[in-house]
């Protein structure tokens, strides 16, 4: 975790989030954006690198930045159990309070992951909006370039732009896409193609998109760089955190979801992390000791089983391969997932001795 974590520091947080600094200066707050960073994650900063989390701290101060709440261990537990979700949800708020000085309003299921009912969990945990995948077969006819609503509730629903969001996280540097090189100019002209047929464009992508995934050699930076200024030339345009878009505009319709999404791989679903009977294995061996983690009350057990909770332990167990299945070799320390797996089963099978061990708090007080 140290090695990555300083490794991608160096080469993705540090320097975007200088340049961001700077272009929220140069525009007087005119350029605003959002992060969303899981607890973990912030956890690693702190322990690793904290000139990174100061660097996101620097951000949060302007003004122009907002941040969005999601699961503290970037888990799957909205699709398993409702109560650690909550759990989750609230830790993760609590964090970032304590970190930045700002309350989250606006949330984002780990890794866009979203059906109707989790709509509805974001609006029993007081969310005003939640960020949600703009796929083809939910939207039907419809332009993700508008404000939605979860059925039933006044949530507001932000959808993805994927074609433009995955034009700079994974085509800006292929060339032989028909659209190589990418600018900045080339870039705001399609978005102010927009004018008239659309509300807004939610670009949403993995940070790591600038200087990791994309390497600063490739112009990335250079690319941001002159992003806003090439934005700004029409007069349409601005830039709006997702608070600020969901203030502004009025939602169109409510949206229906009628099966899980995500922003992951093609198929913009859940077999990244469910998509075989080794992920299923796992999920449901871990998830299925919520009642003995529960009976315990033992902080020190309750983290490593959340820390087993992250949704990077089954990504890594995903047997997709051809275009997905090279993203998901990227980011795996295994050589296959079938290592993977043995890797993660051993360890939860260690983990569910120590948690037989150990007694409870109750059962502790008691016997004093």
């Amino acid at each position: 975790n140290k090695e990555i974590m300083l490794k991608v520091a160096k080469k993705c947080y540090l320097p975007t989030n200088a340049l961001l600094l700077e272009l929220i200066e140069k525009t007087q707050g005119a350029f605003r954006i959002s992060f969303s960073i899981s607890g973990v994650a912030l956890e690693q900063m702190q322990r690793y690198s904290p000139e990174t989390l100061e660097s996101f701290q620097r951000l949060v101060k302007t003004g122009a930045v907002e941040l969005i709440a999601e699961t503290y261990h970037h888990s799957l537990a909205a699709l398993f159990n409702t109560d650690e979700f909550f759990a989750q949800v609230k830790k993760h708020t609590e964090t970032i309070e304590y970190f930045f000085n700002v309350t989250p309003t606006v949330f984002r299921n780990t890794e866009l992951i979203y059906e109707d009912r989790i709509g509805h969990l974001a609006k029993d945990l007081g969310f005003k909006g939640i960020i949600a995948e703009g796929a083809d077969d939910i939207l039907d006819w419809r332009s993700p370039n508008f404000l939605y609503e979860v059925p039933d509730t006044d949530c507001a629903l932000l959808l993805k732009n994927y074609k433009l969001s995955d034009d700079i996280a994974f085509r800006f540097s292929n060339q032989g896409w028909e659209s190589y090189p990418l600018t900045a100019d080339k870039f705001a002209s399609w978005v102010h193609r927009i004018s008239g047929n659309g509300d807004m464009v939610n670009l949403f992508m993995d940070y790591e998109t600038f200087g990791e995934h994309q390497w600063e050699s490739t112009g990335i930076f250079e690319f941001l760089r002159h992003l806003p200024d090439a934005i700004f030339r029409h007069p349409d345009w601005n830039f709006k955190t997702p608070s600020e878009v969901i203030d502004s505009y009025p939602r169109r319709a409510s949206l229906h979801f009628h099966r899980l999404t995500s922003w992951a791989d093609t198929e913009r679903d859940i077999t990244a992390w469910r998509g075989n009977s080794m992920q299923e294995r796992a999920l449901q061996t871990a998830y299925g000791l919520a009642n003995q983690i529960i009976v315990k009350n033992d902080p020190r057990l309750t983290e490593v089983w959340r820390k087993l909770l992250t949704s990077d332990h089954f990504y890594y167990m995903c047997t997709k391969w051809f275009g997905d299945g090279d993203v998901h070799a990227y980011f795996s320390p295994f050589d296959n997932p079938y290592e993977a797996f043995i890797a993660y089963m051993n360890l939860i099978k260690h983990f569910e001795a120590e948690v037989s061990k150990s007694e409870s708090k109750a059962a502790r007080q008691e016997k004093r």
